[in-house]
């Protein structure tokens, strides 16, 4: 359903009909008001033989004429209703975000773009480091935005993760008072759309837009993701089939078990079963970890050393008894306990 109340199209047409034939054309070659996609300022000048310069010029004159035809005045309300919307993003807004949310089709994009860029109420704000291209009715407010969203990029590194709530109670605590604005949900996602520093994942998590965590580079990273998501050992076929639920990935199980077993972040604590070393699972073999156990807790009876390995690898009991009964690795004290050979 369209957001807006005009058609965007029949306003530029409007708009640009006080003009004349040429620098009627430049504009909509500029802007692509034709359906095209918009042209740079050298092949405008290139077509009539005048410089880029020229160009800017004769667009900047021909936004005056339109400003001083009665037909400008006429659409005020087309104006005021795009600043609401920009009101309604948190005063500033990502150029792609509030193309997308007004164009009912994609073709009404360069129409929106051409009435922003007339209005005289917005303000483009050219892309940086931080930010991507956007739009205010506040240069001020823009600014104390900016600075929040410096704060929160702060706060991640390559590996910390937030949820939206989280980020939306970070930055209410934060700034809420200081930008005059109530973030809620909508202003939120508008704000983080701005960021080129910080991204989200599938998952709907956020985190370093560089980050493996956010940029899963590989089956490993993906993997990983989907482990913790879960938050329980799982087998590496269960692993194959949440990659493509989550991330409409293709991963073959054959290709997950093989990356899992060569990572370090992954844990082998069944068969075909994995879990994540940060759970506090040890590394190695049933034998490796008993092992483990026993340089950490010292003698300790056989059901012990059962109860704590079922509680690190997920196998048979008569597996743990068969590796104990190893004597090479293992024997038992006159308490009868078992203890490292």
């Amino acid at each position: 359903m369209p957001i807006l109340t005009f058609k965007p199209n029949k306003v530029t047409k409007q708009l640009i009909s006080c003009l004349k034939d040429r620098t009627a054309d430049i504009l909509i070659q500029r802007f692509g008001l034709a359906g095209n996609e918009s042209k740079t300022l050298e092949a405008i000048g290139d077509k009539y033989g005048i410089t880029r310069e020229r160009i800017r010029q004769i667009i900047n004159f021909s936004f005056d004429l339109i400003k001083n035809n009665p037909v400008y005045e006429s659409y005020d309300s087309v104006f005021a209703e795009l600043t609401s919307h920009l009101r309604g993003k948190g005063k500033i807004v990502a150029e792609h975000d509030i193309l997308e949310h007004l164009a009912g089709k994609n073709e009404e994009k360069n129409h929106i773009y051409f009435l922003l860029s007339l209005g005289d109420d917005f303000t483009k704000m050219k892309e940086d480091e931080e930010f991507h291209h956007r739009w205010t009715i506040d240069e001020t407010e823009a600014e104390k935005v900016h600075n929040l969203l410096r704060v929160l990029h702060g706060e991640f590194d390559e590996e910390k993760l937030m949820t939206e709530n989280e980020i939306l109670e970070f930055l209410r605590n934060k700034g809420e008072k200081t930008i005059g604005v109530k973030i809620d949900e909508n202003t939120l996602r508008s704000w983080l759309s701005l960021s080129k520093v910080v991204g989200s994942n599938a998952l709907g998590e956020w985190g370093h837009r560089m980050s493996a965590n956010i940029k899963p580079r590989g089956v490993r990273d993906l993997a990983f993701l989907v482990l913790r998501k879960e938050g329980t050992p799982m087998h590496f076929q269960e692993v194959s089939g949440k990659i493509k639920s989550y991330f409409s990935r293709e991963a073959h199980p054959a290709t997950v078990h093989n990356e899992l077993i060569k990572d370090k972040r992954f844990v082998l604590v069944g068969r075909g079963l994995y879990a994540l070393g940060d759970w506090g699972y040890n590394y190695g073999t049933v034998r490796e970890v008993i092992k483990s156990i026993l340089k950490d807790s010292g003698p300790i009876t056989k059901e012990d050393v059962i109860k704590r390995v079922l509680k690190e690898r997920y196998v048979k009991e008569n597996t743990i008894l068969v590796n104990l009964q190893n004597r090479s690795h293992f024997k038992r004290n006159k308490d009868g306990k078992y203890i490292v050979s």
